[in-house]
């Protein structure tokens, strides 16, 4: 079953579309995903990178409503192109987007640090995990590297989907980015009393687009303070790194359960 089916452009929710912290309500993932999509529909191109992505979501959509994307296209130029998106639930704006995209050309002459590439195991070379909740019962797919949710140290795991999220429309490697990005927040900012943050935005960098559908997310970063938190992590496909996710938070009054280790 896919997230959304589609009638012109309205997209009606499936019931797989939940979210963790409320069963009747959307999960950030689908918000942010479907954002991607409309915007990669309508004003992307081979010869350009959506190098950007920021979604700010305020509201909490329900699953029973129909949903609305509305894009502009804010400047059109021969390097340079951005778009505002607008998602309505109900005719009710829920989230707003930005995204940047930049065109292809080449790098120029000279060398710049770059950080190593993780050295990790293929997610062909790591055994299925045997706990359904570890991908939300079905939402996704995980191969765990090193730790887990909520472990004091380390994280590391690759992630692919596992269902369309519009119905009939294969995921480009932007929506599985742009549909797994949500991840970011309670893989970085989850803890060893379970997840008690919930993210009001999602930023995704990408220097390229993943040739695979496996993204990695390799959690860098928790810093919180007077119950404001963000969390980032690296980006990775079978190849090496394509970018960032990076999230802001805000404590929730009652944490998630802690999930199992994988």
């Amino acid at each position: 079953m896919p997230f959304f089916t589609r009638d012109g452009d309205t997209f009606h929710p499936t019931e797989v579309a939940n979210g963790p912290w409320d069963p009747k309500s959307l999960h950030g993932r689908v918000i942010i995903g479907l954002i991607g999509f409309a915007i990669e529909e309508r004003h992307s191109g081979p010869e350009f990178v959506p190098a950007r992505l920021t979604v700010d979501m305020f509201r909490l959509p329900t699953i029973d409503k129909p949903i609305h994307v509305t894009t502009r296209l804010v400047r059109d130029g021969m390097r340079i192109r951005v778009v505002e998106a607008e998602f309505l639930s109900g005719g009710i704006s829920m989230a707003r987007a930005s995204c940047q995209l930049l065109r292809r050309t080449q790098n120029p002459e000279g060398n710049v640090w770059s950080p190593p590439n993780w050295d990790v195991p293929k997610p062909s070379d790591i055994p299925k995990p045997t706990d359904p909740r570890l991908g939300m019962n079905g939402k996704w797919t995980t191969r765990p590297i090193v730790g887990h949710m909520g472990s004091l140290g380390p994280r590391r795991l690759w992630m692919s989907e596992v269902r369309e999220l519009v119905a009939g429309v294969p995921m480009t490697p932007f929506v599985h980015v742009a549909t797994g990005a949500d991840f970011a927040s309670p893989f970085a900012n989850a803890g060893d009393k379970g997840l008690g943050y919930i993210n009001s935005d999602v930023t995704i960098y990408l220097h390229r687009l993943p040739v695979s559908n496996w993204i990695g997310f390799d959690a860098v970063n928790h810093q919180a303070t007077d119950g404001v938190a963000i969390g980032e992590c690296w980006l990775y496909d079978e190849q090496g790194p394509i970018g960032t996710a990076t999230v802001a938070a805000l404590a929730q009054r009652k944490p998630m359960a802690k999930p199992p280790p994988p």
